[in-house]
């Protein structure tokens, strides 16, 4: 997963990735993951569920977050605006 890291990295040099599930993936992964993800998050969790498109763009640019989602518009401001934030 090194193509996903960013500057962020804890003290024994791993990377920090963090994840934020779009709000067509379930909350339930978290806790799958998050052994390996600890700063994984889905939009609920954060209270930006309601938030539109661009704006969840923003809020992950902005705190650093990779998109998760299945939604084909992240796929469409990516090549509009390009990255960061990534979107998988």
């Amino acid at each position: 997963m090194s193509f996903l890291c960013r500057r962020q990295r804890t003290q024994n040099s791993n990377c920090i990735v963090k994840l934020l599930f779009d709000q067509n993936i379930s909350f339930r992964i978290i806790s799958k993951i998050e052994t390996n993800f600890p700063e994984a998050k889905q939009v609920r969790q954060l209270g930006i569920e309601n938030y539109s498109d661009i704006e969840i763009w923003e809020f992950a640019k902005k705190n650093q977050y990779t998109i998760i989602t299945f939604d084909a518009d992240f796929f469409d401001l990516s090549n509009f605006k390009g990255h960061p934030p990534k979107i998988i």
